[in-house]
């Protein structure tokens, strides 16, 4: 039997991850370290961050990592079942309070808005802190991404949350996300580097980029696709968010430079999508590529 060559393999490793499948060596470690009475939390960190996570196994993967559940198997039924009486608790006040429609079906991301508002106890006053309705729009968005991914609207709520959290690190690091962006622009393509520049999307004043790597592109990129940038995020890769705009903005170049304003570059980003996953995969690519070269401004 011939053995395949380096090449070969990762070739192969690269299709199969493309089209959803996953190498049998990957898959068995990752059951083994979900088996594990107490699963390691580094090694469940690097998996997200190496390797594309399995979907029926991300709920559960993304909730250890995020400490919703706990390391310790034995204790997983417990604290679940903790979870889903504070989901229900929250539910029924908001219900009984009447800040919801009846028929919530309609609008589950606004009522978790409501139910997550209740829980920091801002509902009656949520408008009151500056910079309040920015912050609460992003955790929608963020909502409404994740009610696409996930079927368990349970889990769905308390990965919101901590996932949102994340966010607020991306929130203060933006400024040094900015500045990266604008570096690698400059070495890839220049030209475009300058169009956007024109649009005034650099500057410090404009919320756009900000807005999009602090959300990291929800409700802009295809759910089934962009969840495999946002395992990336919940390993700790923060500066994915910046390969996702790169690979994005290339892909469309050519109808950037018939744009004129930065609303009109606004709309065409937010069409986009990236529905066969290429943006995605080539910013996935690109971003282990640089991994270990590329640092923030100084």
């Amino acid at each position: 039997m011939l053995k395949m060559t380096t090449d070969e393999r990762n070739f192969r490793s690269s299709y199969y991850e493309k089209v959803g499948c996953f190498s049998v060596e990957e898959k068995k470690s990752l059951d083994k370290l979900l088996q594990d009475d107490i699963r390691n939390l580094a090694k469940l960190k690097h998996f997200v961050y190496t390797y594309t996570v399995p979907a029926q196994q991300r709920s559960l993967l993304w909730s250890l990592i995020m400490g919703i559940m706990p390391l310790h198997k034995s204790n997983t039924e417990y604290v679940r079942e903790q979870r889903r009486q504070v989901y229900e608790d929250l539910l029924r006040a908001v219900t009984v309070m009447r800040c919801v429609d009846q028929d919530s079906s309609k609008s589950r991301d606004l009522v978790m808005h409501k139910m997550w508002l209740l829980e920091n106890n801002r509902l009656l006053h949520s408008s009151v802190r500056a910079g309040a309705q920015a912050d609460d729009n992003h955790f929608v968005e963020i909502v409404r991404t994740l009610l696409d991914i996930f079927d368990d609207e349970v889990d769905t709520y308390w990965i919101a949350k901590e996932f949102y959290q994340y966010t607020r690190d991306l929130k203060k690091e933006c400024g040094k996300l900015k500045e990266l962006t604008q570096i690698l622009l400059k070495r890839e393509d220049i030209g475009l580097f300058y169009r956007l520049e024109q649009f005034g999307l650099f500057d410090v004043n404009s919320k756009l980029l900000e807005n999009w790597y602090i959300t990291c592109f929800a409700g802009v990129i295809c759910e089934t696709m962009l969840v495999k940038i946002w395992d990336k995020v919940c390993g700790g890769a923060k500066k994915i968010v910046v390969f996702l705009f790169l690979e994005l903005v290339k892909d469309i170049k050519s109808l950037i430079f018939d744009l004129s304003s930065q609303e009109e570059l606004k709309a065409l980003i937010e069409t986009v999508k990236d529905k066969d996953g290429v943006i995605v995969n080539k910013a996935i690519k690109s971003w282990h590529s640089n991994n270990s070269e590329v640092e923030y401004a100084h």
